[in-house]
C-alpha cells in the first residue's frame, strides 16, 4: 500500500518530478540552430538577409488604437 502526502508543490519540484525540458532553451537552442544553418548558407540565400536585416522605425508601445 502506497500512501501519498498532499501539499503544495513549487515550479522547481514539478519540473525536477516531470523531467519536462525548458521549453524557453529549447526555443532558444532551435533559434540558434537556425541562424548557423542561415549563416553557413551564405549571402546568395533571402533568409540570409533577413537574419541581418534591422528595421528603420519603432513600432509604437502598446494596443493599436481602435479607429
Amino acid at each position: 500500500m502506497v500512501t501519498v502526502e498532499w501539499g503544495k508543490l513549487h515550479n522547481e519540484e514539478l519540473t525536477d518530478l516531470h523531467s519536462s525540458p525548458n521549453i524557453i532553451r529549447v526555443m532558444k537552442s532551435s533559434r540558434i540552430r537556425w541562424a548557423g544553418h542561415v549563416k553557413c548558407s551564405g549571402e546568395r540565400r533571402d533568409a540570409y538577409g533577413v537574419l541581418l536585416w534591422k528595421s528603420e522605425r519603432k513600432m509604437p508601445l502598446g494596443r493599436p488604437r481602435l479607429r
